[in-house]
C-alpha cells in the first residue's frame, strides 16, 4: 500500500496483480453462462429440426437409389410397349447412369446373340433341305440299289451304298444336338470310306490320341466328350478337296485329339497343297469374327469358289454362338506344304450334361 499526494488531496493506493486475467476471465464466464440460457431456450426447437434433415437425407437416397433406376427401366419398357422397333431401341442415346447404360448394352448384345443362333439354325435347316430333298425317299432308294447289288453279286456297290446312307443320316437328323466325340468320328470314318472309292489308295486317314500316360484320361474320356453335331466333317472335307486332292501322290490326313482340364483341342492335318499367306491371313480374320454372313443361297453360283472356307466359318460360327468366343477354329498353313485345322473347344463329357455344360 502506497501514500500519494495528488492536486493536494492525500491518497491511498493498492497494486493488484494479474487484474487483466482476472478480468477476461469474469467477461468469458459470463459469456458462457448467456451461451447456456440460449442453448436452453433453443432446445425445445432443435429436435424437430434434427428429423427433418434425416427425413430428408433418406428421402433423398431413396430417390437415387430406387426411383432413379426405376423411371430408367420404365423408359425401356414403355419403348418395347409402343411397339419400337429392337434395333431403333438401342440406337437411341437417352440419359442414362452407367450402371444402366451397361444393362442396355448386354441386353442389346444377349439379343443379337439370339438372333445369331436363330438364324444359324435356319441356314443349317436350308443347308439340310437343300441336301435332304425327301430323307425317306432318299433312303429307300438307297437301300433298294443296295439290294439290288448284293442280289447281282456286286458287294462293293452295296456296301458303298450303305455307307452313304449311313452318312445322309447322321447329317440330316438332329442338327441342334451335342453328340459325343464317338459319334463324330464314326461319322468321319464312314465318310473317308465312300472318298475311297473314289480316291483308293491315294488316301490315308489316322486318328490319334495324345495323353499323358500318367493321366487318368483315357481314350474312352476323349470319345465321350460332346461336341456341336457335324463339327469334323465339313473340316475333313474341305482338307480333301482343298488340299488332298491337288496334290501329286498319296495324301495324308491326321486328327490328333488332346484336352487340357477344361478344353478339348482336334486338330486336322494334311500334308495337301497349302494356301498362300494372303489367303491365310483372310480365313483367319474370318474366324476371328461372330457377325460374318454364311452361305447365301441366292449368291451360292458366286461363292463356289470359296466354298469350302465358308465351311469352316460356319463350323467356327456354331462353335463360338453355343460356347463363347474364347472358343473355335484357327488355321495354320504353308504353301505346297499343308494345312493344320484346330478345333478348340470346352470340355464337356457326358456324365456332368446335366449340371452344365462344363
Amino acid at each position: 500500500m502506497e501514500k500519494k499526494h495528488i492536486d493536494k488531496k492525500n491518497y491511498l493506493s493498492v497494486r493488484i496483480k494479474w487484474c487483466a486475467l482476472l478480468a477476461a476471465g469474469l467477461i468469458g464466464a459470463v459469456l458462457v453462462e448467456m451461451w447456456l440460457v440460449h442453448i436452453r431456450e433453443m432446445r425445445s426447437l432443435a429436435a424437430p429440426t434434427l428429423f427433418t434433415a434425416l427425413f430428408l437425407m433418406l428421402a433423398a437416397a431413396v430417390h437415387r437409389l430406387v426411383l432413379v433406376p426405376y423411371r430408367e427401366t420404365r423408359k425401356i419398357y414403355e419403348q418395347f410397349v409402343m411397339g419400337y422397333v429392337m434395333e431403333d431401341l438401342f440406337k437411341v442415346r437417352y440419359p442414362f447412369s452407367p450402371e444402366s447404360e451397361q444393362a442396355v448394352l448386354r441386353l442389346n448384345e444377349i439379343i443379337d446373340r439370339s438372333n445369331l443362333i436363330a438364324i444359324s439354325k435356319k441356314q443349317a435347316e436350308y443347308l439340310a433341305l437343300q441336301n435332304q430333298i425327301n430323307p425317306h425317299f432318299l433312303y429307300n432308294t438307297l437301300e433298294g440299289i443296295r439290294s439290288e447289288a448284293l442280289i447281282a453279286g456286286l458287294d462293293s456297290i452295296a456296301e458303298m451304298t450303305e455307307a452313304l446312307a449311313t452318312f445322309f443320316r447322321y447329317t440330316i437328323s438332329d442338327l441342334e444336338n451335342l453328340v459325343t466325340l464317338e459319334d463324330e468320328l464314326a461319322n468321319i470314318e464312314n465318310y473317308y470310306y465312300i472318298q475311297q472309292f473314289r480316291f483308293g489308295s491315294k488316301l490315308d486317314l489316322k486318328i490319334q490320341y495324345d495323353r499323358d500316360p500318367e493321366d487318368e484320361f483315357t481314350e474312352m474320356d476323349f470319345l465321350q466328350c460332346k461336341l456341336p453335331k457335324l463339327t469334323l466333317q465339313p473340316i475333313v472335307e474341305n482338307s480333301i478337296y482343298h488340299g488332298i486332292e491337288r496334290k501329286i501322290g498319296k495324301g495324308h490326313l491326321v486328327i490328333r485329339i488332346s484336352a487340357s482340364e477344361e478344353r478339348l483341342y482336334i486338330r486336322i492335318s494334311d500334308d495337301g497343297q497349302g494356301m498362300t499367306d494372303a489367303k491365310l491371313k483372310e480365313l483367319n480374320e474370318k474366324l476371328r469374327r461372330l457377325g460374318d454372313e454364311t452361305d447365301d443361297p441366292e449368291k451360292d453360283g458366286e461363292k463356289k469358289q470359296t466354298r469350302g472356307g465358308i465351311a469352316v466359318v460356319n463350323v467356327n460360327r456354331r462353335i463360338k454362338l453355343l460356347f463363347g468366343e474364347e472358343y473355335g477354329i484357327h488355321v495354320y498353313s504353308k504353301e505346297e506344304v499343308g494345312t493344320d485345322v484346330v478345333v478348340e473347344l470346352p470340355l464337356v463329357r457326358e456324365e456332368n450334361r446335366q449340371g452344365g455344360w462344363r
